[in-house]
């Protein structure tokens, strides 16, 4: 295994990977369950190739599943500045009643004070710009902001993605309930209703966390020393009853396991130098990497993430790096689908 003290896993070139561009999920397969699935058993240093409804097979009586319920808000909007130019707006957080932190593209086709429009009832002016595409708007509407978004607004699937979603809602997890979401919690796609019961039925105990999916979980870390890449915040919930059933499970050395890494990082987030979950609401800037000492997560559902993203940095950090970048290797090797749309990867 690399020593994790390495210094070449401090650079972002180390978490680079060959990956054809046929094996890009275009759109998502159906049942949802009917996914691949990738086990891998750390301990054991073993790999499997399953499909997801396998998934309840390697879940045991008394496991805790810690599920993120965000949903996908109608994220990207297209307006027109007075010249007519086209401008792409993408809302990351919310910040009060009427102004967002956005992504917005052409960035230089915009200033502080531009008015963009994007319905006879929905219009806003841009604020602040900052960095990265990034910049602050204020929101002019008529009636109920929520109602006038979901009139103009696009599910915002990422750019990787060229095939039009037939189902909005399968950009949605099944569980999903509180919107405030630019992307969705992928690793949770792969979930049906009737697989949830089943999983239930066995004795595994389903709780609930938030984490609104903002900048902080999908920007590209641009810097050649990932130490030095800014994590931006989002928004978490952890209520008093889950950070208590989950206190519980680890006294009594119970599995706590994460669908998704957004679940990780409101579990990681959210336990003390001690590993006891503390219920909160707040932001987090979290930015896990090797070296990282894990507090709560004992296993992880995950989906297959870009290169060099802060995601495979966060699987490199509970799998090993070596570990990882042979699991992604063989995953090419034998064809499996990559990123949101894509197969499912179960580390044990």
């Amino acid at each position: 295994m690399t020593n994790i003290n390495n210094k070449d896993l401090m650079l972002r070139s180390s978490y680079n990977y060959e990956l054809p561009s046929d094996l890009i999920a275009q759109v998502p397969v159906e049942p949802r369950d009917s996914s691949r699935l990738l086990v891998y058993n750390r301990k054991l240093d073993t790999i499997e190739h399953k499909h997801f409804y396998n998934i309840i097979d390697y879940l045991n009586k008394g496991d805790v599943l810690v599920v993120n319920n965000t949903r996908v808000l109608p994220a990207r909007l297209f307006g027109y500045k007075d010249t007519g130019a086209k401008i792409e707006i993408l809302l990351q957080k919310r910040i009060n009643l009427t102004e967002w932190e956005v992504i917005a593209k052409p960035f230089k086709r915009i200033k502080e004070g531009t008015i963009l429009i994007f319905s006879k009832n929905l219009s806003c002016q841009v604020i602040e710009k900052s960095d990265y595409g990034c910049c602050k708007i204020k929101f002019m509407f008529d009636g109920v902001f929520e109602e006038r978004l979901s009139e103009v607004g696009q599910m915002p699937l990422p750019q990787y993605i060229h095939e039009k979603l037939k189902d909005k809602e399968r950009y949605q997890t099944v569980y999903s309930k509180i919107e405030g979401s630019s992307a969705a919690p992928t690793a949770g796609l792969h979930f049906t209703p009737d697989l949830l019961k089943k999983i239930k039925t066995k004795g595994i105990e389903i709780i609930e966390v938030l984490l609104h999916v903002g900048l902080g979980t999908f920007r590209p870390v641009k810097e050649d020393n990932i130490l030095n890449h800014e994590m931006h915040s989002e928004y978490i919930e952890m209520s008093e009853q889950n950070a208590k059933i989950l206190n519980q499970a680890k006294k009594e050395k119970r599995r706590i396991i994460a669908v998704g890494t957004t679940s990780v990082r409101v579990l990681e987030s959210c336990a003390d130098e001690n590993g006891v979950i503390v219920p909160q609401k707040r932001e987090t800037n979290i930015f896990i990497y090797p070296s990282y000492k894990f507090k709560v997560v004992d296993s992880l559902i995950t989906n297959f993430h870009l290169p060099e993203s802060t995601l495979i940095m966060l699987i490199s950090a509970f799998a090993g790096y070596d570990e990882t970048m042979k699991i992604y290797n063989i995953a090419v090797k034998e064809k499996y689908r990559f990123f949101s749309f894509g197969d499912s990867m179960f580390i044990i």
